[in-house]
């Protein structure tokens, strides 16, 4: 994978013009139809970008999205494109900055849309239950613990905020309302059909998905893509089967890890962030790593 071992905080392409730096993605426009996406080693939480990298995560979350695009191609189209990374990065350094993070993508409107789906009741969706006895709108049976299994998943949007925004949790009538009752319903069947279909995979492979969210985007004729990531240790709650247990939140692959000694500082949660010791560092691109290789490996 080149570079990707070591900590890239932010990418510099020159070549191309620089549309967008998300929270960790930096997007360049390939041309009118293409975008180049590099996945850098940023981290946020409480949707603050940390000033310190972890080393490989953005190779790490490509390999797993482009993992899970080719299994779930068969229940929608997705965004990557036929151009390599050659086709549109010519000069060999800026390719080798790049190398194993970076994917061309097809240009798609993105749907306003954070497609969540929970198996789990946690996070969030803990809070509201606790709260209502219900997550976004939906009613659940009375008495569950935190982290219990849902009696079948639940598809429970967000509204897509801006970066530095926090996202807020809607109900399936206010989705329709934004998007229309077409793509709201299209995007909620084929979230479910993923999160299914991921979730008996993941547990042969000792992971439990307990939550994770989709992205959407249309194209000229309005088909729907999936886009951005998809069932990555960013983008999903995952944890050791073998470390669950119901009333605790089981530790995770993820930043949880992370958020958990931030937890233990004296941070308001606004920006700018702290800095993370190295320890965390390593223990982090760590979990990233095991979720890549337990979710890839052949067994």
């Amino acid at each position: 994978m080149g570079t990707a071992t070591e900590a890239l905080y932010e990418s510099n392409i020159t070549s191309l013009p620089l549309v967008q730096k998300g929270k960790v993605r930096d997007i360049y426009a390939v041309g009118e139809e293409h975008l180049l996406i590099v996945t850098t080693d940023r981290l946020s939480a409480f949707d603050v970008v940390l000033p310190d990298p972890i080393p490989g995560k953005g190779a790490i979350l490509t390999a797993t999205s482009n993992f899970w695009f080719e299994k779930m191609a068969d229940i929608i189209r997705n965004h990557l494109s036929d151009l390599s990374i050659t086709d549109v990065l010519p000069d060999p350094a800026e390719q080798e900055q790049v190398d194993g993070r970076a994917i061309v993508v097809k240009k798609l409107k993105p749907l306003p849309v954070e497609a969540i789906v929970r198996g789990y009741i946690i996070g969030s969706g803990w809070s509201d239950y606790k709260r209502t006895g219900k997550v976004c709108g939906i009613d659940l049976p009375a008495g569950l613990s935190q982290a219990e299994q849902l009696p079948d998943p639940i598809f429970t949007p967000s509204s897509k905020a801006d970066v530095g925004d926090h996202d807020e949790n809607v109900d399936f009538a206010y989705i329709t309302s934004l998007i229309g009752e077409d793509y709201a319903n299209k995007i909620k069947q084929v979230s479910l059909e993923i999160y299914v279909r991921a979730a008996a995979f993941a547990k042969h492979k000792g992971i439990i998905i307990a939550d994770t969210k989709f992205e959407f985007g249309t194209d000229e004729n309005g088909e729907v893509f999936l886009i951005d990531e998809v069932l990555t240790p960013d983008s999903s709650r995952f944890w050791p089967q073998s470390e669950y247990r119901v009333g605790i939140s089981p530790p995770s692959f993820d930043k949880q890890f992370v958020r958990d000694y931030l937890e233990t500082l004296d941070w308001d949660k606004r920006p700018p962030g702290p800095s993370l010791p190295l320890e965390i560092r390593e223990k982090t691109a760590a979990k990233y790593r095991e979720a890549l290789q337990r979710i890839t490996s052949p067994a």
